[in-house]
């Protein structure tokens, strides 16, 4: 038994060390310093508290990035969910060519979202394909594209994140949907249920950890959104979000290390509170399903 544990151990020690080395120290190191003035390439830096936490609270810059945060993870979130629902019904049923349809809403969700960005960012400028169509129907496109313009620039960007997202919640759905037993609709259709009868009676309840589950690691996804910002607008025209404000304060133009990791623990923080209120709020209405 000592030999078997003496060889589990040493089997397991890269992912301990991996784990050690480049997750938890990085994660120790960055709350430690979220209490320093810290800066990049500067080796002295002094123990000033709650100091960087207080600045947040009074810095514009990261309020603006609080805010449209928030805005991206309202705005995505209940879009994402209900058309994920409501495209893994449809591809449930059967119906010639339904392996298609799978494999088509899932491709945007494997492709790399640089790639993604890029194209989108193509059709949103000036004279591009969304502008053409807005165009044709008498809609009034921004002089400089859409992600110039900071009324549409976030939008068009949680636009193109539901449209990338969509597909992989959709199979989830629809593996929560294979779960379902038969049986439960065949019996509610003898006893005269409808289809909308038998979906909030049956699917709807039956979804309940599949759905407490996509918006957990929705949430997490939506409060982390960085590379769209980063590849499309570089966080101008009203865009900037938590992630890009803690990349930007540490890494390009402040180099204010302290300063960014006491951001990033507030976003740590959000995040989850936010998961906790979703856990709570589905417990509570689990008796109304």
């Amino acid at each position: 038994m000592k030999w078997s544990r003496s060889s589990a151990l040493l089997l397991a020690l890269p992912w301990i060390l991996t784990f050690l080395l480049f997750w938890l120290f990085p994660i120790l190191y960055s709350f430690i310093i979220g209490f320093t003035d810290q800066q990049l390439l500067v080796k002295e830096y002094q123990w000033i508290g709650l100091d960087n936490y207080r600045a947040l609270l009074s810095d514009p810059a990261f309020i603006e990035s609080l805010k449209n945060t928030f805005i991206f993870v309202i705005g995505t979130i209940p879009f994402t969910t209900i058309i994920a629902l409501a495209m893994a019904l449809m591809v449930n049923r059967q119906f010639k060519g339904r392996g298609l349809f799978r494999a088509g809403y899932f491709i945007p969700s494997i492709t790399a979202m640089v790639v993604i960005a890029l194209v989108f960012t193509n059709l949103y400028q000036r004279g591009g394909y969304i502008a053409l169509l807005a165009s044709m129907v008498g809609l009034s496109p921004p002089e400089h594209g859409l992600l110039f313009d900071s009324g549409t620039a976030l939008y068009s960007i949680m636009a193109m994140d539901v449209w990338m997202a969509v597909g992989y919640y959709m199979l989830i759905f629809l593996a929560g949907l294979k779960s379902i037993p038969e049986e439960l609709y065949e019996a509610a259709a003898l006893s005269g249920a409808g289809a909308i009868r038998r979906f909030f009676s049956i699917t709807l309840p039956m979804l309940k950890p599949v759905v407490l589950f996509i918006l957990v690691i929705n949430s997490i996804k939506s409060f982390q959104v960085f590379v769209e910002i980063f590849v499309m607008t570089r966080g101008k025209f009203e865009t900037s979000t938590m992630v890009y404000f803690v990349y930007e304060t540490g890494l390009t133009t402040r180099f204010q290390f302290g300063y960014a990791s006491a951001a990033a623990y507030v976003l740590f923080l959000i995040i989850a509170l936010f998961s906790v209120f979703q856990f709570i709020l589905l417990r509570r209405r689990q008796a109304l399903w």
